[in-house]
C-alpha cells in the first residue's frame, strides 16, 4: 500500500510496535529444550494483549499464529512438538494484524551456543538489510535492493535465496511490489514515497535452492543447508525509511 493520511501512518506504526514486542518476546524466550509451539504460544500472547491477530492464520489459514523454521527451513515452518536443541538455528516470523492494517518482520536466533558459520550467517542477513536500507529511497527501484543484499551475500560468502522475496504489505500480507533479494534487472518497480513494503534478506550457507516440504507450507533448502532470515516493514520517504518493526 501506499500511506495517504497521517491516520494510516499512526495505524501502521501501530501494527509495526505490536509486530515488534511480538518477535522480540519470542526471541527471548529461545532456548535449548523449548518446543516451536510454545514459542508461537508467547507471541500469540502477546497479539491478543493488544487485540492483534495473525495474518498467516487470517489470510492463508496459516496452522499457527507465526511461522518458526529451524535450520534447514528457510520460511514458513509450523510450529507443532519439535524441541530446539543447542547449536540451532531457528527464524521467527511474525506477521500480524491490527484493526485492518498490517506488519511483517522477522529474525534469526541461534540455539545456545551455535558454530561460528551459523553466527556469521545470521550477522550476514543482517548486514545485508542495513545494506538495503540504506538505498530504500525514494526515487529508486526495488532492483537497488536486492543488489545490495545480493553483495553482501556474496562478499560474505554465501548465497541468496532468489525464489523467496520482500513484498509489498500494508491492507494484506502480499501487495505489490516484489522486492527481490538478488540483482534483478527486470525488478523496476519504482520506490515511491510512502510505498510500504517488508524487505527480508534470506541467505543460505549452501546453494540457496528452496523446496515445499510435504506439510505444503514448510520451505527447506533442497541441499538441507541452514539458512538465515531478518526482515522490517518499512515506508519509503525522500530520505532513510520508517523502520515500522523496529522497537529495540
Amino acid at each position: 500500500m501506499s500511506i495517504q493520511s497521517a491516520g494510516e501512518l499512526r495505524g501502521l506504526r501501530e501494527a509495526g510496535r505490536i509486530a515488534g514486542a511480538c518477535l522480540r518476546a519470542m526471541a527471548g524466550a529461545v532456548r535449548p529444550g523449548i518446543t516451536t509451539a510454545a514459542l508461537d504460544d508467547v507471541g500469540a500472547k502477546v497479539m491478543r494483549r493488544h487485540g492483534a491477530r495473525s495474518a498467516p492464520k487470517l489470510v492463508y489459514g496459516f496452522p499457527g499464529e507465526s511461522c518458526i523454521s529451524v535450520n534447514d527451513e528457510i520460511v514458513h515452518g509450523v510450529p507443532g512438538g519439535r524441541r530446539l536443541v543447542e547449536g540451532d538455528v531457528v527464524k521467527l516470523d511474525v506477521t500480524m494484524e491490527k484493526d485492518g492494517l498490517m506488519a511483517d518482520t522477522a529474525m534469526s536466533v541461534p540455539v545456545g551456543r551455535v558454530g561460528p558459520g551459523i553466527l556469521a550467517m545470521i550477522a550476514c542477513a543482517e548486514r545485508a538489510f542495513g545494506r538495503a536500507v540504506r538505498v530504500a529511497t525514494a526515487g529508486g527501484t526495488v532492483r537497488d535492493i536486492g543488489r545490495q543484499v545480493e553483495a553482501e551475500a556474496r562478499r560474505s560468502g554465501f548465497a541468496v535465496v532468489r525464489d523467496l522475496t520482500g513484498h509489498g504489505i500494508g491492507r494484506t500480507i502480499h501487495e505489490e511490489p516484489i522486492v527481490p533479494n538478488f540483482d534483478d534487472p527486470q525488478a523496476v518497480a519504482p520506490l515511491t514515497r510512502g510505498l510500504v513494503i517488508a524487505v527480508e534478506p534470506l541467505i543460505s550457507m549452501g546453494s540457496g535452492v528452496p523446496f515445499t516440504a510435504s506439510d505444503g507450507w514448510t520451505v527447506r533448502t533442497v541441499d538441507r543447508a541452514p539458512a538465515a532470515h531478518f526482515e522490517h516493514t518499512m515506508v519509503i520517504t525522500q530520505g532513510s525509511p520508517i523502520l515500522l518493526t523496529d522497537v529495540r
